[in-house]
């Protein structure tokens, strides 16, 4: 447990110096120099500092598991806890045949951020599986949804770390876990889970909620920088979850139009616009978005450069970089994916006039309505789905505006701002704790 590949000395008791231990996409890499450039500007002590650069515990486990074909296949994986001087961790469980360690690290880092700068009484994790689920079956996604809880259940538990849905996982392999982690305790613990159907124990308004929570980012981003999003255009990178319901939210509270919308496949452009119900029942007929009837095909780096209004990166991280950065010609650039921009694209965007709204913020609303799952599976009352978009309305308006306040009072990208208050929410606890 905790095997780590130290990549930083610390030459002098007040500095931290970053070496050449990452490659440059590397997704740890770009999370701690973004935590290295807020810590900076806060003038952040180096204890406080130098725990907040790794996290506090990681399982990296090796799982057999039985397939179709009656032979017996090891697949690898983790669970990270990065920090949980808030409460206890909370991250999704990705199935990806590129998981790493350290974009497992990274997006735990990240999530402890985003539960502090929404204010909710979490910390933040992670977890991840090496494996293609698109060429595995329904069967030995569950024998492998299980063995994964088998291995990592001992770190998991209401007051320690309750997981939820990302990339390529559901609601289903949900399903499958929290009942696995419950015949291990011998009785129902479905709250150690979120993101689970609603028959057991989830809650409404959870699958649109980290595209609602951007959503509601774009309103207020519009606002305070003058613009009317009504019949502008917008493009949205990814058309998974997060993707689709960016388009249709995007269509139905903000009266945009969405021109083009791309997946791992390619890409489609319309400048008339694309009808949501349409391009979904088209993906979900062919298995892409390619070749939907009335659109051009379009490159998923064409589309980062379209001269749109709003672009939605909603796929995985580092598409946006120091190369292309410069061509983006969108006027808010919303993160629903985690990391899709590097420290070196942030300040050239900033430069070039873009409003970012940082990953952590934007893609927030996911991990809010999954605290609303938690407190309700809790109390064993659960709200109406209207209830659960007022709520988290409130929680994502509420963030983004001290976020904004931040950036103006240091003068300052949104990323280093939201960094900045996640970090004086977080050290502010570990400090109380006694543990620096």
């Amino acid at each position: 447990m905790n095997e780590r590949n130290e990549s930083s000395q610390c030459t002098c008791p007040d500095m931290i110096i970053e070496t050449d231990g990452f490659s440059d996409n590397n997704p740890f890499r770009i999370a701690r120099k973004q935590l290295d450039e807020a810590a900076a500007i806060m003038n952040l002590d180096h204890a406080s500092h130098e725990i907040l650069r790794w996290p506090l515990r990681e399982l990296h486990v090796a799982m057999p598991v039985k397939m179709d074909n009656g032979t017996t296949r090891i697949f690898h994986g983790f669970r990270v806890q990065y920090n949980d001087a808030r409460g206890p961790n909370k991250g999704g469980i990705r199935f990806h045949p590129d998981e790493t360690i350290d974009t497992v690290r990274a997006l735990a880092a990240w999530m402890t951020w985003k539960t502090a700068v929404l204010d909710l009484p979490l910390g933040g994790g992670k977890g991840g599986v090496i494996c293609d689920p698109k060429s595995m079956s329904s069967g030995e996604l569950e024998r492998l949804s299980r063995a994964y809880i088998r291995q990592v259940g001992r770190m998991l538990g209401l007051e320690k770390d309750v997981p939820a849905p990302d990339v390529y996982t559901t609601p289903q392999i949900m399903a499958w876990m929290a009942d696995e982690y419950s015949f291990m305790q011998g009785n129902n613990e479905f709250g150690v889970i979120t993101g689970k159907p609603i028959a057991l124990g989830g809650s409404a308004g959870r699958t649109d909620a980290t595209a609602r929570g951007g959503i509601y980012c774009v309103r207020d981003a519009a606002e305070v920088i003058g613009m009317n999003l009504a019949g502008k255009k917008a493009a949205v990178q990814g058309y998974g979850n997060a993707g689709y319901y960016a388009h249709k939210l995007a269509v139905d509270i903000l009266g945009m139009k969405v021109v083009a919308v791309s997946d791992s496949k390619g890409g489609i452009h319309n400048p008339d616009g694309l009808d949501y119900t349409e391009v979904i029942a088209h993906k979900q007929a062919t298995g892409s978005v390619n070749d939907f009837p009335g659109s051009s095909a379009i490159s998923n780096e064409e589309l980062l450069e379209l001269d749109v209004d709003v672009l939605f990166p909603s796929a995985l991280e580092s598409v946006i970089t120091s190369t292309n950065a410069a061509n983006i010609k969108a006027r808010i650039v919303a993160e629903l994916a985690n990391g899709p921009t590097t420290p070196e694209a942030d300040n050239i965007l900033y430069n070039n006039g873009v409003y970012v709204i940082p990953d952590f913020l934007c893609n927030a609303g996911g991990v809010t309505v999954s605290y609303f799952e938690m407190v309700q599976n809790t109390y064993g009352f659960y709200w109406e789905e209207e209830e659960i978009h007022k709520l988290l309305d409130k929680k994502m308006t509420a963030a983004f505006l001290k976020v904004h306040e931040t950036a103006g009072k240091y003068s300052i990208h949104n990323r280093l701002a939201a960094y900045i208050v996640a970090i004086e929410r977080v050290v502010e606890a570990m400090k109380l704790r006694g543990w620096v």
